[in-house]
């Protein structure tokens, strides 16, 4: 006698979910932990209509779907997951934290949100400790001038990672980039009335670069080739057709 009970059939709404032909692109991105905010408009306007479905169908998978105060939308493992997770290493999260202080910057007003790699770079080692930077890339750093340009580099490692989880978007072929709302992952958890930017740029002062969901999920490629990037010239965020938003 077979187990599989056929007698309740999957609620329309959420066969309308899935059917949906954006949603193998949303499940793929979600499972390896991007985050979907308003800049992937038709993506996020499907989570928008289907999130209380969705919500149902990830939780069978020990799974949840969050959709922040910001109105991105990501997904949290329970420690029982069907799937894989990841943690960012210390230096993503510090540099998660810089983005996270750039977007609440007077001067991304200025800019339209869009900074350059070499921007990034010099407020990471205007704001935090130089001696901790060093040692995030090697516990044994004495400050040479190779210490310092394996900084930058790793720097443009995490870069990319952050590119991967839906923090930045790539702009042209060069290295320009818009930071995204999903950088409020990072952002300190502030329960005054205390300016946000202040909280944060004092938490990376202080080395404080917390990411406060311990893990995200993860797909076996998703930093598959961050390493061989590296050998490159150019910053190459990766930038993705546009074409296939």
């Amino acid at each position: 006698m077979s187990l599989i009970n056929t007698e309740f059939p999957l609620p329309l709404r959420l066969a309308e979910a899935i059917a949906n032909p954006l949603f193998p692109r949303i499940d793929t991105a979600l499972r390896s932990g991007r985050h979907i905010s308003a800049d992937d408009f038709e993506q996020h306007s499907a989570l928008v209509e289907f999130h209380g479905e969705l919500e149902i169908f990830y939780g069978r998978y020990q799974v949840e779907l969050i959709k922040a105060p910001e109105g991105f939308f990501y997904l949290r493992p329970r420690p029982s997951a069907d799937i894989g997770t990841t943690v960012l290493s210390e230096l993503d999260m510090l540099v998660g934290k810089v983005l996270c202080y750039l977007y609440l910057s007077p001067d991304r007003l200025a800019s339209e949100g869009v900074f350059a790699m070499g921007e990034l770079q010099e407020e990471v080692l205007s704001l935090a400790d130089e001696k901790q930077l060093l040692r995030m890339v090697n516990s044994r750093s004495g400050g040479t001038d190779l210490d310092k340009k394996k900084l930058l580099e790793k720097i443009r490692t995490s870069m990319r990672r952050l590119r991967r989880l839906g923090m930045i978007t790539a702009l042209g072929n060069g290295d320009k980039f818009r930071v995204n709302e999903s950088v409020f992952r990072f952002a300190a958890d502030v329960r005054s009335d205390e300016d946000p930017r202040a909280v944060q740029l004092r938490m990376i002062q202080e080395g404080e670069a917390i990411f406060h969901d311990d893990e995200m999920p993860s797909s076996d490629s998703l930093f598959d080739d961050i390493e061989a990037d590296l050998d490159e010239e150019q910053l190459e965020l990766e930038v993705e057709d546009e074409q296939q938003g």
